[in-house]
């Protein structure tokens, strides 16, 4: 499958992580999605509906992201993959969780984890 849809840079509040400060105090994580996904249809009837909406697929990631809390961003990834792969019409997802305050006790820029999931 050649053609993509993506969703780059949603920012939403999570309480994940392994220290008992980030699961309290929460941080940002920022969300990129690719799905890989055939936009023939979309493309030939002009509607909505013969495509993955990433509005509702943001809806989607961001209620991931501010539920149920887990201890790594790995395992985030695999949930976001998964609500990803919710629209019939996605046939993989890349996903990369970016957690820029992660505590790493040293200056940097991000932390990512970056994943691809096929439709089984």
């Amino acid at each position: 499958m050649s053609d993509l849809v993506a969703l780059e840079g949603l920012r939403h509040r999570g309480f994940h992580g392994v220290l008992p400060e980030e699961r309290r105090d929460g941080q940002e994580f920022v969300v990129d999605a690719v799905v890989e996904t055939d936009t023939a249809p979309a493309a030939a009837s002009d509607d909505l509906a013969d495509t993955v909406d990433y509005a509702a697929m943001a809806q989607r990631l961001a209620a991931v992201v501010g539920g149920e809390p887990v201890d790594l961003i790995e395992t985030l990834a695999a949930r976001l993959a998964d609500a990803a792969l919710a629209d019939p019409r996605a046939a993989a997802v890349t996903i990369t969780v970016h957690k820029p305050q992660a505590p790493v006790g040293l200056p940097f820029r991000d932390v990512t984890v970056t994943i691809r999931r096929e439709r089984a």
